[in-house]
Formats: structure tokens, C-alpha cells, sequence
């Protein structure tokens, strides 16, 4: 006896819900997530034709034109405070080491000031941020 077969039509997965499921979780984790914001300084690093890249060190240490510190974004106009606040981080900076990024046109006694203060807190890995000289300068940080 012959049966009258019925027309199946071909099996398809929709992809479209599980794009729109994608999308969405892109936008929760864009929105979600915290960046980490830097603080915008005018600072004229210094060029350096042999230095060498190095990996981003947890506690940074700023002087400006002006001879001020900053670190964690607080600003600290004398040396006694910017040792009390390296002090807080001192551990960390013994282990991973201390990063100096000191203006070009700040002066010689206020970078030493940093680094006698790390000195006196046994900080011993101390590096000073430059710029290689192929890198431009920004229009604000032209003096």
C-alpha cells in the first residue's frame, strides 16, 4: 500500500534571539564595568633615546611644573607629606617598584625631594618615565 508522504520541510535554527541575547550581554558588561580614570596632567616627560619600556607600576609618584607631588590623586606641596603618603604604599612600591614621572621643566631639587623620600622608606626600584623623542608633544604640554 503506498502512503502519501507528507513534505517535511528542511530543520533551520534561528540564530536571531541568540544574537539579541549577545548584544544585550555586551551592553551589560560595557555599562557594568569601571574604568580606571586617569588624571589628565600637562606634563612634559623628558626624551630618552635608550630607554627601555617598562610594565606600569602600582604607585606612581607625579611632580609637576610647579613642584608639586601627586600620588593617588591627592597633590602635596611639601616632601613631609608626600612621606606620609608613600608610606601607606611603601610595601608595595618595596615589591613592585616606584615609578617617578616628573615633568621636563620641573626643577632638579623637587624630583630628588621624591626620590630622597623613597630612599627613606627603603624603596630601592626606582624608575623616572621619559618619552622616546618620536613621540609628539602634545599642544598643551609645549612650554
Amino acid at each position: 500500500m503506498k502512503f502519501a508522504r507528507r513534505h517535511r520541510e528542511p530543520a533551520e535554527v534561528n540564530l536571531t534571539p541568540l544574537i539579541d541575547v549577545v548584544f544585550l550581554l555586551l551592553i551589560f558588561f560595557m555599562v557594568s564595568t569601571t574604568f580606571e580614570t586617569r588624571e589628565a596632567l600637562e606634563l612634559t616627560l623628558p626624551a630618552s633615546e635608550n630607554g627601555m619600556p617598562a610594565k606600569v607600576s602600582p604607585v606612581t609618584v607625579v611632580v609637576t611644573r610647579d613642584g608639586d607631588y601627586r600620588l593617588d590623586g591627592r597633590t602635596f606641596e611639601a616632601t613631609g607629606a608626600l612621606r606620609q603618603a608613600l608610606s601607606e604604599r611603601a610595601a608595595v612600591a618595596r615589591e613592585q617598584g616606584l615609578v617617578i614621572e616628573a615633568d621636563g621643566q620641573a626643577s632638579h631639587a623637587t624630583v630628588v625631594g621624591a626620590l630622597d623620600q623613597a630612599a627613606a622608606l627603603g624603596i630601592q626600584r626606582v624608575r623616572i618615565a621619559t618619552r622616546t623623542p618620536s613621540e609628539p608633544l602634545n599642544q598643551a604640554e609645549t612650554p
